[in-house]
Protein backbone atom coordinates (compact mmCIF):
# COMPACT_ATOMS: atom_id res chain seq x y z
CA UNK A 1 0.00 0.00 0.00
CA UNK A 2 1.53 3.36 -0.94
CA UNK A 3 2.16 5.83 1.88
CA UNK A 4 -0.10 8.76 1.05
CA UNK A 5 1.67 10.85 3.69
CA UNK A 6 4.58 11.01 1.24
CA UNK A 7 2.36 11.96 -1.72
CA UNK A 8 0.95 15.30 -2.85
CA UNK A 9 -2.81 15.77 -3.17
CA UNK A 10 -2.50 15.48 -6.93
CA UNK A 11 -0.53 12.22 -6.63
CA UNK A 12 -3.12 10.79 -4.26
CA UNK A 13 -5.93 11.59 -6.68
CA UNK A 14 -3.98 10.14 -9.61
CA UNK A 15 -3.42 6.91 -7.67
CA UNK A 16 -7.11 6.70 -6.74
CA UNK A 17 -8.23 7.25 -10.33
CA UNK A 18 -5.96 4.45 -11.59
CA UNK A 19 -7.35 2.06 -8.96
CA UNK A 20 -10.94 3.10 -9.72
CA UNK A 21 -10.44 2.41 -13.43
CA UNK A 22 -8.93 -1.00 -12.68
CA UNK A 23 -11.82 -1.92 -10.39
CA UNK A 24 -14.44 -0.79 -12.89
CA UNK A 25 -12.77 -2.91 -15.56
CA UNK A 26 -13.17 -5.94 -13.27
CA UNK A 27 -16.75 -5.16 -12.25
CA UNK A 28 -18.14 -4.64 -15.76
CA UNK A 29 -20.07 -6.78 -16.70
CA UNK A 30 -19.62 -9.26 -13.83
CA UNK A 31 -21.21 -7.20 -11.07
CA UNK A 32 -24.91 -6.89 -11.94
CA UNK A 33 -25.74 -4.21 -9.36
CA UNK A 34 -22.98 -1.77 -10.34
CA UNK A 35 -22.85 -2.54 -14.05
CA UNK A 36 -26.44 -1.28 -14.28
CA UNK A 37 -25.46 1.88 -12.42
CA UNK A 38 -22.40 2.51 -14.56
CA UNK A 39 -24.54 2.10 -17.66
CA UNK A 40 -27.20 4.48 -16.36
CA UNK A 41 -24.53 7.08 -15.61
CA UNK A 42 -22.78 6.59 -18.95
CA UNK A 43 -19.51 5.77 -17.17
CA UNK A 44 -16.80 3.45 -18.49
CA UNK A 45 -13.43 2.37 -17.07
CA UNK A 46 -11.87 5.10 -19.19
CA UNK A 47 -13.51 7.81 -17.07
CA UNK A 48 -11.44 10.99 -17.30
CA UNK A 49 -11.35 12.20 -13.69
CA UNK A 50 -12.58 11.71 -10.13
CA UNK A 51 -14.59 14.93 -10.45
CA UNK A 52 -16.49 13.49 -13.41
CA UNK A 53 -17.01 10.26 -11.45
CA UNK A 54 -18.52 12.19 -8.50
CA UNK A 55 -20.73 14.30 -10.75
CA UNK A 56 -22.18 11.45 -12.79
CA UNK A 57 -22.19 8.32 -10.59
CA UNK A 58 -25.19 7.86 -8.31
CA UNK A 59 -24.57 7.33 -4.61
CA UNK A 60 -25.39 4.03 -2.91
CA UNK A 61 -27.51 3.94 0.25
CA UNK A 62 -27.87 1.28 2.92
CA UNK A 63 -31.58 0.97 2.15
CA UNK A 64 -30.78 0.18 -1.50
CA UNK A 65 -28.54 -2.67 -0.33
CA UNK A 66 -31.28 -4.01 1.93
CA UNK A 67 -33.81 -3.81 -0.91
CA UNK A 68 -31.39 -5.50 -3.31
CA UNK A 69 -30.90 -8.44 -0.96
CA UNK A 70 -34.64 -8.77 -0.49
CA UNK A 71 -35.08 -8.80 -4.26
CA UNK A 72 -32.15 -11.19 -4.86
CA UNK A 73 -31.88 -13.34 -1.71
CA UNK A 74 -29.85 -14.12 0.17
CA UNK A 75 -26.80 -12.04 -0.85
CA UNK A 76 -28.09 -9.59 -3.45
CA UNK A 77 -26.76 -8.74 -6.89
CA UNK A 78 -23.73 -6.68 -5.84
CA UNK A 79 -21.34 -9.65 -5.96
CA UNK A 80 -18.75 -9.65 -8.72
CA UNK A 81 -18.00 -13.38 -8.88
CA UNK A 82 -19.79 -16.72 -8.59
CA UNK A 83 -20.58 -17.87 -5.05
CA UNK A 84 -17.91 -20.56 -5.07
CA UNK A 85 -15.27 -17.80 -5.05
CA UNK A 86 -16.36 -16.43 -1.65
CA UNK A 87 -14.85 -17.63 1.62
CA UNK A 88 -15.94 -15.12 4.28
CA UNK A 89 -19.40 -14.21 5.61
CA UNK A 90 -20.13 -11.18 7.79
CA UNK A 91 -23.21 -9.08 8.45
CA UNK A 92 -24.06 -5.65 9.77
CA UNK A 93 -25.52 -5.12 13.22
CA UNK A 94 -28.89 -4.40 11.64
CA UNK A 95 -31.06 -1.82 9.93
CA UNK A 96 -34.66 -0.85 10.35
CA UNK A 97 -35.59 -4.00 8.45
CA UNK A 98 -32.82 -6.58 8.72
CA UNK A 99 -29.01 -6.93 8.75
CA UNK A 100 -27.08 -6.71 5.50
CA UNK A 101 -25.24 -9.93 4.60
CA UNK A 102 -21.77 -9.47 3.17
CA UNK A 103 -19.50 -11.95 1.42
CA UNK A 104 -15.78 -11.63 0.64
CA UNK A 105 -13.37 -13.50 -1.55
CA UNK A 106 -9.97 -14.42 -0.16
CA UNK A 107 -8.43 -11.65 -2.30
CA UNK A 108 -10.85 -9.03 -0.94
CA UNK A 109 -10.25 -10.20 2.62
CA UNK A 110 -6.49 -9.98 2.20
CA UNK A 111 -6.87 -6.47 0.79
CA UNK A 112 -8.84 -5.44 3.87
CA UNK A 113 -6.14 -6.89 6.12
CA UNK A 114 -3.77 -4.34 4.59
CA UNK A 115 -6.14 -1.56 5.64
CA UNK A 116 -6.21 -2.83 9.23
CA UNK A 117 -2.44 -3.15 9.13
CA UNK A 118 -2.34 0.61 8.56
CA UNK A 119 -4.28 1.07 11.82
CA UNK A 120 -1.79 -1.09 13.73
CA UNK A 121 1.16 0.64 12.09
CA UNK A 122 -0.09 4.09 13.07
CA UNK A 123 -0.70 2.83 16.62
CA UNK A 124 2.90 1.65 16.88
CA UNK A 125 1.95 -2.02 17.26
CA UNK A 126 4.88 -4.36 16.53
CA UNK A 127 5.35 -8.15 16.39
CA UNK A 128 6.52 -7.95 20.02
CA UNK A 129 3.05 -6.89 21.17
CA UNK A 130 0.41 -9.13 22.72
CA UNK A 131 -3.05 -8.06 21.61
CA UNK A 132 -6.19 -8.85 23.61
CA UNK A 133 -9.53 -8.73 21.78
CA UNK A 134 -12.43 -8.45 24.23
CA UNK A 135 -15.16 -8.66 21.58
CA UNK A 136 -17.56 -11.59 21.52
CA UNK A 137 -16.63 -12.39 17.91
CA UNK A 138 -20.07 -12.30 16.37
CA UNK A 139 -20.73 -11.97 12.63
CA UNK A 140 -19.44 -8.38 12.40
CA UNK A 141 -16.42 -7.64 10.25
CA UNK A 142 -14.14 -5.67 12.55
CA UNK A 143 -13.32 -8.37 15.09
CA UNK A 144 -12.26 -10.99 12.59
CA UNK A 145 -10.40 -8.62 10.33
CA UNK A 146 -8.41 -7.03 13.16
CA UNK A 147 -7.64 -10.49 14.56
CA UNK A 148 -6.31 -11.76 11.23
CA UNK A 149 -4.31 -8.57 10.72
CA UNK A 150 -2.68 -8.89 14.16
CA UNK A 151 -1.76 -12.51 13.39
CA UNK A 152 -0.23 -11.51 10.06
CA UNK A 153 1.68 -8.72 11.79
CA UNK A 154 3.31 -11.33 14.03
CA UNK A 155 1.64 -10.40 17.32
CA UNK A 156 0.62 -12.88 19.99
CA UNK A 157 -3.17 -12.69 19.72
CA UNK A 158 -5.39 -13.31 22.75
CA UNK A 159 -9.09 -14.03 21.98
CA UNK A 160 -11.27 -12.83 24.83
CA UNK A 161 -14.61 -13.57 23.20
CA UNK A 162 -17.13 -15.51 25.28
CA UNK A 163 -15.46 -14.59 28.59
CA UNK A 164 -16.70 -12.41 31.40
CA UNK A 165 -14.86 -9.32 32.52
CA UNK A 166 -13.03 -11.07 35.36
CA UNK A 167 -11.74 -13.84 33.08
CA UNK A 168 -10.63 -11.25 30.52
CA UNK A 169 -8.77 -9.31 33.16
CA UNK A 170 -7.00 -12.47 34.32
CA UNK A 171 -6.07 -13.26 30.71
CA UNK A 172 -4.79 -9.72 30.25
CA UNK A 173 -2.56 -9.87 33.33
CA UNK A 174 -1.43 -13.49 33.10
CA UNK A 175 -0.37 -13.12 29.46
CA UNK A 176 1.07 -9.61 29.90
CA UNK A 177 -1.06 -8.16 27.11
CA UNK A 178 0.27 -4.85 25.79
CA UNK A 179 -2.58 -3.83 23.45
CA UNK A 180 -6.31 -3.86 24.23
CA UNK A 181 -8.91 -3.76 21.42
CA UNK A 182 -12.50 -2.92 22.39
CA UNK A 183 -15.15 -0.21 22.33
CA UNK A 184 -14.48 2.98 24.34
CA UNK A 185 -17.36 2.11 26.64
CA UNK A 186 -15.96 -1.33 27.39
CA UNK A 187 -12.45 0.02 28.02
CA UNK A 188 -13.97 2.07 30.85
CA UNK A 189 -16.20 -0.76 32.01
CA UNK A 190 -13.36 -3.29 32.13
CA UNK A 191 -11.21 -0.98 34.25
CA UNK A 192 -14.14 -0.32 36.59
CA UNK A 193 -14.73 -4.08 36.85
CA UNK A 194 -11.10 -4.46 37.93
CA UNK A 195 -11.73 -1.90 40.68
CA UNK A 196 -14.86 -3.73 41.85
CA UNK A 197 -13.04 -7.08 41.78
CA UNK A 198 -10.03 -5.55 43.56
CA UNK A 199 -7.76 -6.49 40.65
CA UNK A 200 -4.71 -4.23 40.59
CA UNK A 201 -4.34 -2.74 37.10
CA UNK A 202 -1.06 -1.09 38.08
CA UNK A 203 0.44 -4.47 37.15
CA UNK A 204 -1.02 -4.23 33.64
CA UNK A 205 1.36 -3.98 30.67
CA UNK A 206 -1.26 -2.32 28.43
CA UNK A 207 0.34 0.58 26.53
CA UNK A 208 -2.20 0.99 23.72
CA UNK A 209 -6.01 0.86 23.80
CA UNK A 210 -7.36 0.66 20.23
CA UNK A 211 -11.04 1.56 20.16
CA UNK A 212 -13.85 1.66 17.60
CA UNK A 213 -17.60 1.17 17.28
CA UNK A 214 -18.64 4.54 18.75
CA UNK A 215 -17.30 8.12 18.73
CA UNK A 216 -15.74 8.01 22.22
CA UNK A 217 -12.15 7.44 21.10
CA UNK A 218 -11.97 10.93 19.60
CA UNK A 219 -13.81 12.70 22.43
CA UNK A 220 -11.13 14.31 24.63
CA UNK A 221 -12.84 13.62 27.96
CA UNK A 222 -13.50 9.97 27.09
CA UNK A 223 -9.97 9.49 25.80
CA UNK A 224 -8.54 11.06 28.97
CA UNK A 225 -10.74 8.89 31.17
CA UNK A 226 -9.52 5.71 29.48
CA UNK A 227 -5.89 6.83 29.68
CA UNK A 228 -6.21 7.49 33.41
CA UNK A 229 -7.91 4.15 34.08
CA UNK A 230 -5.25 2.27 32.11
CA UNK A 231 -2.14 3.82 33.68
CA UNK A 232 -1.31 6.27 30.92
CA UNK A 233 -1.99 3.97 27.95
CA UNK A 234 -2.49 5.84 24.71
CA UNK A 235 -5.98 5.63 23.19
CA UNK A 236 -6.02 5.02 19.42
CA UNK A 237 -9.25 5.70 17.55
CA UNK A 238 -10.25 4.34 14.16
CA UNK A 239 -13.46 3.47 12.39
CA UNK A 240 -14.89 1.14 9.80
CA UNK A 241 -18.07 -0.65 8.78
CA UNK A 242 -18.85 -4.26 7.95
CA UNK A 243 -20.05 -3.35 4.47
CA UNK A 244 -17.16 -0.98 3.65
CA UNK A 245 -14.11 -2.16 5.63
CA UNK A 246 -11.55 -0.49 7.93
CA UNK A 247 -11.49 3.16 6.86
CA UNK A 248 -9.37 5.34 9.13
CA UNK A 249 -6.59 5.55 11.71
CA UNK A 250 -5.68 8.09 14.34
CA UNK A 251 -2.76 10.35 13.63
CA UNK A 252 0.42 9.31 15.48
CA UNK A 253 1.11 13.01 16.06
CA UNK A 254 -2.31 14.53 16.81
CA UNK A 255 -5.05 12.94 18.89
CA UNK A 256 -7.71 15.10 17.24
CA UNK A 257 -7.01 13.92 13.68
CA UNK A 258 -8.26 10.63 12.28
CA UNK A 259 -6.90 9.99 8.78
CA UNK A 260 -8.80 8.36 5.93
CA UNK A 261 -6.81 5.50 4.39
CA UNK A 262 -6.79 7.20 1.00
CA UNK A 263 -4.67 4.52 -0.64
CA UNK A 264 -7.77 2.34 -0.23
CA UNK A 265 -10.73 4.73 -0.33
CA UNK A 266 -12.04 7.70 -2.25
CA UNK A 267 -13.66 9.96 0.35
CA UNK A 268 -16.19 12.71 -0.25
CA UNK A 269 -18.11 14.89 2.21
CA UNK A 270 -21.63 16.01 1.31
CA UNK A 271 -24.50 17.96 2.77
CA UNK A 272 -26.84 15.20 4.08
CA UNK A 273 -29.91 17.15 3.01
CA UNK A 274 -28.90 18.12 -0.54
CA UNK A 275 -26.28 15.52 -1.48
CA UNK A 276 -24.01 18.31 -2.71
CA UNK A 277 -20.36 18.69 -1.65
CA UNK A 278 -19.90 20.74 1.51
CA UNK A 279 -17.79 23.87 1.58
CA UNK A 280 -14.22 23.35 2.77
CA UNK A 281 -14.08 22.87 6.53
CA UNK A 282 -17.82 22.34 7.01
CA UNK A 283 -19.32 19.29 8.70
CA UNK A 284 -21.01 16.84 6.35
CA UNK A 285 -21.76 13.19 5.66
CA UNK A 286 -18.87 10.92 4.67
CA UNK A 287 -19.27 9.14 1.32
CA UNK A 288 -16.81 6.34 0.50
CA UNK A 289 -15.72 4.22 -2.45
CA UNK A 290 -13.52 1.24 -1.56
CA UNK A 291 -10.89 0.52 -4.18
CA UNK A 292 -9.74 -3.03 -3.50
CA UNK A 293 -12.73 -5.01 -2.27
CA UNK A 294 -13.55 -6.09 -5.81
CA UNK A 295 -15.58 -9.15 -4.81
CA UNK A 296 -18.16 -7.04 -2.95
CA UNK A 297 -17.48 -3.37 -3.66
CA UNK A 298 -19.29 -0.28 -2.49
CA UNK A 299 -19.23 2.80 -4.69
CA UNK A 300 -20.08 6.28 -3.46
CA UNK A 301 -21.60 4.78 -0.32
CA UNK A 302 -23.46 7.12 2.02
CA UNK A 303 -22.09 6.05 5.40
CA UNK A 304 -24.31 8.27 7.54
CA UNK A 305 -21.22 9.36 9.50
CA UNK A 306 -20.80 13.09 10.11
CA UNK A 307 -17.25 14.44 9.83
CA UNK A 308 -15.32 17.68 9.53
CA UNK A 309 -12.66 17.15 6.81
CA UNK A 310 -9.24 18.73 6.89
CA UNK A 311 -6.19 18.25 4.71
CA UNK A 312 -2.68 17.91 6.08
CA UNK A 313 0.30 19.86 4.75
CA UNK A 314 1.21 16.82 2.62
CA UNK A 315 -2.30 16.73 1.19
CA UNK A 316 -3.99 13.67 2.69
CA UNK A 317 -7.48 13.91 4.19
CA UNK A 318 -8.22 13.60 7.88
CA UNK A 319 -11.32 14.06 10.03
CA UNK A 320 -11.02 16.62 12.80
CA UNK A 321 -12.41 15.03 15.95
CA UNK A 322 -12.97 11.69 14.18
CA UNK A 323 -16.57 10.65 13.63
CA UNK A 324 -18.63 13.44 15.18
CA UNK A 325 -21.85 11.45 15.11
CA UNK A 326 -24.33 9.95 12.70
CA UNK A 327 -26.82 11.87 10.64
CA UNK A 328 -29.63 9.70 12.00
CA UNK A 329 -28.40 10.09 15.62
CA UNK A 330 -28.73 13.87 15.68
CA UNK A 331 -31.69 15.02 17.76
CA UNK A 332 -33.35 18.41 17.31
CA UNK A 333 -34.43 19.80 20.68
CA UNK A 334 -36.05 23.25 20.69
CA UNK A 335 -34.35 24.05 17.37
CA UNK A 336 -30.94 22.98 18.72
CA UNK A 337 -29.02 20.20 16.93
CA UNK A 338 -27.81 17.83 19.65
CA UNK A 339 -25.20 15.13 18.96
CA UNK A 340 -24.55 12.29 21.43
CA UNK A 341 -20.83 13.09 21.31
CA UNK A 342 -21.46 16.53 22.86
CA UNK A 343 -23.19 14.91 25.84
CA UNK A 344 -20.48 12.25 26.07
CA UNK A 345 -17.81 14.97 26.35
CA UNK A 346 -19.55 16.45 29.39
CA UNK A 347 -20.33 13.16 31.11
CA UNK A 348 -16.88 11.59 30.70
CA UNK A 349 -15.20 14.65 32.18
CA UNK A 350 -16.52 13.43 35.55
CA UNK A 351 -14.82 10.29 36.81
CA UNK A 352 -17.62 9.84 39.36
CA UNK A 353 -20.13 9.04 36.58
CA UNK A 354 -20.31 5.27 36.25
CA UNK A 355 -23.00 5.22 33.54
CA UNK A 356 -25.74 7.38 32.11
CA UNK A 357 -28.80 7.23 29.87
CA UNK A 358 -30.49 9.98 27.87
CA UNK A 359 -34.20 9.92 27.16
CA UNK A 360 -35.57 11.89 24.22
CA UNK A 361 -39.12 12.68 25.26
CA UNK A 362 -41.57 13.42 22.46
CA UNK A 363 -44.13 15.92 23.71
CA UNK A 364 -46.60 16.96 21.00
CA UNK A 365 -44.40 18.25 18.16
CA UNK A 366 -41.35 19.00 20.30
CA UNK A 367 -38.50 16.94 21.78
CA UNK A 368 -37.19 17.34 25.32
CA UNK A 369 -34.17 15.70 26.96
CA UNK A 370 -33.89 14.15 30.38
CA UNK A 371 -31.15 12.00 31.83
CA UNK A 372 -30.51 9.25 34.33
CA UNK A 373 -27.08 9.09 35.94
CA UNK A 374 -25.50 6.33 37.98
CA UNK A 375 -22.56 7.41 40.12
CA UNK A 376 -19.60 5.29 41.19
CA UNK A 377 -19.94 3.41 44.49
CA UNK A 378 -19.05 5.58 47.46
CA UNK A 379 -19.61 8.89 45.69
CA UNK A 380 -20.55 11.35 48.43
CA UNK A 381 -21.13 14.41 46.28
CA UNK A 382 -23.72 13.09 43.84
CA UNK A 383 -26.27 15.86 44.41
CA UNK A 384 -23.62 18.55 44.02
CA UNK A 385 -22.35 16.89 40.83
CA UNK A 386 -25.85 16.75 39.37
CA UNK A 387 -26.13 20.52 39.64
CA UNK A 388 -22.69 20.96 38.10
CA UNK A 389 -23.41 18.58 35.20
CA UNK A 390 -26.73 20.29 34.53
CA UNK A 391 -24.89 23.63 34.29
CA UNK A 392 -22.27 22.16 31.95
CA UNK A 393 -24.91 20.61 29.71
CA UNK A 394 -26.72 23.93 29.55
CA UNK A 395 -23.47 25.67 28.57
CA UNK A 396 -22.66 23.06 25.92
CA UNK A 397 -26.14 22.62 24.44
CA UNK A 398 -28.02 25.80 25.38
CA UNK A 399 -30.63 23.47 26.84
CA UNK A 400 -31.77 22.54 30.33
CA UNK A 401 -31.49 18.79 30.87
CA UNK A 402 -32.95 17.51 34.18
CA UNK A 403 -30.99 14.66 35.77
CA UNK A 404 -32.28 11.82 37.94
CA UNK A 405 -29.85 9.83 40.11
CA UNK A 406 -30.43 6.07 39.87
CA UNK A 407 -29.04 3.30 42.12
CA UNK A 408 -25.81 1.43 41.45
CA UNK A 409 -26.05 -1.11 38.60
CA UNK A 410 -29.48 0.20 37.58
CA UNK A 411 -28.35 1.05 34.04
CA UNK A 412 -27.23 -1.49 31.43
CA UNK A 413 -23.56 -2.08 30.59
CA UNK A 414 -22.27 -2.61 27.06
CA UNK A 415 -19.48 -4.57 25.40
CA UNK A 416 -20.53 -3.57 21.90
CA UNK A 417 -21.88 -0.21 20.77
CA UNK A 418 -23.47 1.53 23.71
CA UNK A 419 -27.18 2.32 23.43
CA UNK A 420 -27.58 5.19 25.85
CA UNK A 421 -30.17 7.24 23.93
CA UNK A 422 -33.83 6.17 24.12
CA UNK A 423 -36.93 7.59 22.43
CA UNK A 424 -39.88 7.73 24.83
CA UNK A 425 -43.36 9.17 24.59
CA UNK A 426 -44.42 11.94 26.92
CA UNK A 427 -46.45 10.78 29.89
CA UNK A 428 -48.46 14.01 29.83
Amino acid sequence: MPDVALMTREQIRTDQLAKLRAMMGELIPRNQFYTARFTAAGITPQIASLDEFAQRMAMTTKQELVDDQLAHPPYGSALTYSLDQYTRYTQTSGTTRKPIRWLDTTASWNWMITTWDRVFEAAGVTPDDRVLFTFSFGPFLGFWLAYDSAVKRGCLVLPGGGLGSEARLRMLLDNEATVLCCTPTYAIRLAESARDLKIDLSQSKIRRVIVAGEPGGSIPATRQRITELWNGARVIDHHGMTEIGAVSYQSPDRDDWVHIIEASYIAEVIDPATGQPTAKGEVGELVLTNLGRWGSPLIRYRTGDLVKPIWTEQGDMAMEGGILGRADDMVVVRSVNVFPSAVEEVMRSHAEVAEYRVEVVKHRAMNELRMQVEFAPGCEVAQKLVLQIERELHAALSLRVPIEIVPADALPRFEMKAKRWLQVESEK
